[in-house]
């Protein structure tokens, strides 16, 4: 059964009920201050949509990984202030979870209002393994809407949780998705169902175990699998190399290995880089040069060497792949592209994607971070997911909790 739409709650006219809305505003922060608002900017149109429609709007959220209790470090006041900055609206954030701050602003709201409940994640029931835990500070983040409240999940970033507030929530209240998550759905599906060819998946970051259960499932698919970041170097040393010092998970070679050749039985492209950026150390101003992918510690760093990027020669060969594509996944950065030294890789990975008249989906999480950062903008992209685990989880095969309780 197909999930209840946005729309649909809306049509049934919601002004004066409380509304309360799953929305992703785990932003990362700096010295107290929001460094990347893509997210804020992606849940502003769900909340504004109900706020206009006249709605009295209950946003709950989560900000990082505190342990189950306050913490200052963790909480949603800054994006809660960027979200009231960005959307124009009247927010006010509560000073706790499901408590009386909670609930006395949430009687105060007024049509078209926003109230953020302070993060979640503050209280250890939303994350609990205990099925009763958990129900139990669903019944109370319920209670708030009063009554003939509506829940609406439009936080794709955290539909791959079975949580509190994205999980249980759904079976307390009339239940609808989000635009945002139902647009990831539609676009997730075009990357698995049938996607038109050449279809190209660009993969990095640094760990090749984050990534195995995408391969898999991705290899039977996809034309052609570009592998850069860190997890490159454990597909090299499955093709025999030393790769001196850098990133290694050597439990993975022989799986690295497997798939190797189970693209080269299937006819698939596997490629990686054929030159790498090395340095003996990761910080800004390392000395750094351009070696051959076979000849790592041949560098003039020896055993020292660290494979920090993928190579200008592999950047390219990246790029006019994926400028020839009909449809491109990438997850990861290719290198470490919060030095300006190590982002050649990534940077060209990205404008490529910006120059394909294919379709092309950034797969959330560092890649989405990166392009940003890198001075390029959301709408370059044919999309940009807000989710990169729940985008990595549908790609597995795997079903999302938040999605079958909505269902």
């Amino acid at each position: 059964m197909s999930p209840r739409t946005l729309d649909q709650l809306i049509a049934s006219d919601v002004t004066g009920r409380t509304v309360l809305v799953r929305s992703d505003l785990n932003v990362p922060l700096k010295d107290g201050a929001v460094t990347d608002d893509g997210r804020i900017r992606a849940s502003i149109p769900v909340i504004t949509k109900l706020s206009e429609a006249g709605a009295r709007v209950v946003v709950m959220a989560h900000l990082g990984r505190p342990k189950g209790e306050p913490d200052p470090a963790y909480s949603l006041k800054p994006a809660a202030d960027r979200l009231g900055e960005l959307s124009g609206l009247t927010v006010t954030l509560a000073e706790d979870v499901s408590g009386e701050s909670a609930r006395e602003a949430a009687k105060a709201l007024k049509d078209g209002e926003v109230l953020v409940l302070e993060n979640v994640r503050f209280d250890a029931r939303e994350t609990s393994k205990e099925d009763a835990e958990r129900g139990e500070l669903a019944e109370e983040l319920a209670a708030l809407t009063g009554e003939n409240g509506a829940y609406v999940d439009d936080a794709f970033g955290a539909v791959h949780r079975k949580h509190a507030s994205v999980y249980d929530i759904a079976s307390k209240l009339p239940a609808y998705v989000g635009d945002l998550v139902a647009t990831e759905l539609e676009v997730l599906t075009k990357l698995t169902d049938k996607p038109e060819s050449p279809y190209v998946v660009v993969l990095g970051g640094s760990k090749v175990s984050d990534k195995l259960a995408v391969i898999d499932n991705l290899l039977e698919r996809a034309d052609t699998i570009l592998v850069g970041g860190g997890m490159v170097f454990t597909f090299l040393a499955a093709r025999g190399f030393d790769v001196a010092s850098s990133l290694l998970e050597k439990d993975q070679i022989s799986t690295c290995a497997e798939y190797l050749e189970r693209a080269e039985r299937l006819g698939k492209e596997f490629v990686l880089p054929t030159d790498i950026v090395v340095a003996d150390k990761v910080e800004e101003g390392a000395q750094h040069e351009v070696v051959a992918a076979d000849a790592l510690a041949e560098s003039a760093f020896g055993d020292k060497a660290i494979g920090l990027d993928i190579g200008p020669e592999s950047a390219k060969a990246f790029a006019e792949r994926i400028r020839s594509a009909k449809t491109i996944f990438w997850n990861g950065p290719m290198g470490v592209f919060e030095i300006p030294a190590f982002a050649e890789g990534t940077k060209a990975v990205a404008e490529a994607m910006t120059q394909t008249e294919g379709f092309g989906v950034v797969g959330g999480g560092d890649s989405a971070a990166a392009v940003r950062q890198l001075g390029f903008t959301d709408d370059q992209f044919g999309h940009i997911s807000t989710g990169g685990g729940a985008s990595l989880e549908y790609l597995e095969g795997k079903s999302l909790p938040g999605i079958d309780a909505l269902s």
